[in-house]
């Protein structure tokens, strides 16, 4: 008779939100370091609700999206991740996001990730945030392996309205090292004051724990730096894969920026197969069952 398995002795906390530019424009070195520690760790997502509900609505709209369009742009200039052509609002809200991306979690890690991803696409590949339950509802549909109509159950339920709560109060409890963090990057993740006085983790921040020891990464931050986090824990846990042929990275992820082509991909790109959909500063390079059901090609 064997016992319960064993949980993972390392937990990496990823503090995000589906619209956050800078989390967006990291996905390419968490891509790598998931590849890097799968099995070996537990990765959670906390989200920390970027726009919230009880923010003030802005007095000018056209001249907040625009404000926040330039905003985009310069972090991408930093980042290299796609932007949208044109950006049709500044998000209203993170609540149905985030609450979709938190269902979806109960459909397994590979539709978690992939649900998450459509709703980041929403931002930086379409320019029309999913701010609404039936905008994130829709930019979801057809996700590969998704139960549509119980995620729409769920992402209304009471239990993963409180999940969410919990998050957002999470992230407002942020640990002392990322109050004053150093570092030479353009977003280093000094914890953000909120309206109400309280502080949150700047998105994305990553810590990493092992018992009672915990490294903090905040920001935007090279992949060096977050395996000398999880080697100050646990030296020899990372594994970094070999570059995934470009198919096989394809059929893999979905959906592949050029960031993270370079960083995952080995070989001649792009495969003869591969669907490319235009952005504002660059190409989003889709599988195309993916694009096939993507809201890009809805239009």
């Amino acid at each position: 008779m064997t016992g319960s398995p064993v949980p993972p002795a390392v937990e990496v906390v990823e503090y995000t939100d589906p619209l956050c530019p800078w989390a967006w424009g990291s996905e390419p070195v968490f891509r790598t370091l998931r590849g890097a520690l799968s099995g070996r760790v537990r990765w959670r997502r906390v989200y920390a609700i970027l726009f919230d509900h009880d923010d003030d609505p802005p007095p000018d709209p056209a001249a907040e999206t625009a404000w926040y369009a330039r905003h985009v742009e310069e972090i991408s200039a930093h980042s290299h991740a796609p932007r949208a052509r044109r950006l049709s609002r500044v998000a209203a809200s993170s609540w149905p996001s985030s609450l979709v991306a938190k269902a979806a979690e109960r459909q397994g890690g590979d539709v978690a990730e992939r649900v998450l991803r459509r709703l980041r696409e929403t931002v930086f590949v379409l320019g029309e945030p999913a701010d609404t339950a039936a905008l994130a509802l829709s930019a979801v549909r057809g996700t590969p392996g998704l139960d549509l109509g119980r995620l729409t159950a769920e992402a209304a339920s009471g239990a993963v309205l409180e999940q969410v709560r919990a998050d957002r109060a999470e992230a407002r409890r942020p640990v002392p090292e990322v109050l004053a963090p150093g570092g030479g990057s353009p977003h280093p993740g000094a914890a953000k004051e909120t309206a109400d006085g309280e502080r949150r983790y700047a998105l994305p921040t990553l810590l990493v724990r092992s018992g009672a020891e915990c490294r903090a990464v905040p920001g935007w931050r090279p992949f060096e730096e977050y395996a000398a986090a999880v080697d100050a824990l646990r030296p020899g846990l990372l594994s970094v894969p070999a570059p995934l042929s470009p198919a096989d990275a394809l059929e893999r992820y979905r959906s592949l920026t050029d960031p993270e082509r370079r960083l995952l991909t080995g070989g001649v790109w792009p495969p003869a197969h591969a669907v490319r959909v235009e952005t504002g500063n660059g190409p989003l390079w889709m599988h195309p069952d993916e694009a096939a059901a993507h809201p890009a090609t809805r239009r």
